[in-house]
């Protein structure tokens, strides 16, 4: 059986943390957040969309979060140096990694810790 396509990625977030997710992934990368599904509507988490992507925000409780430093999303973006400069304004972690065929490649943290890396296309294919 061919798997057809990613549907969402999930990362976890501490209990309480919400609004300050939000800030993060909708204030500096530029995800909206989506209603549940009715279904869906008792589970701690909060549904994000840029595009295609689908993030997921699995909320857990403060003694089982772990932040996510190596597992990690890639996203990615066409104004990568605007976002890496909004992360250092507010002191979020930020590192340029080595690129890789034709991606500019920088990691940076949300504010639990989690690794999220933006790729840029720096020439057409």
């Amino acid at each position: 059986m061919p798997i057809l396509s990613l549907d969402h990625v999930q990362v976890a977030i501490p209990a309480g943390g919400e609004e300050t997710a939000r800030s993060f992934y909708i204030g500096i990368l530029g995800f909206t957040e989506q209603e549940k599904p009715a279904a869906m509507a008792g589970r701690q988490s909060i549904w994000l969309i840029a595009g295609p992507v689908n993030l997921h925000l699995g909320i857990e409780a403060d003694s089982d979060f772990h932040a996510a430093r190596r597992a990690h999303p890639a996203l990615t973006v066409d104004n990568l140096d605007e976002i890496v400069a909004a992360c250092q304004l507010v002191g979020l972690p930020t590192r340029a990694d080595t690129p890789i065929g034709n991606f500019r490649r920088t990691h940076v943290f949300d504010p639990f810790g989690n690794r999220i890396e933006l790729m840029e296309i720096t020439t057409p294919d």
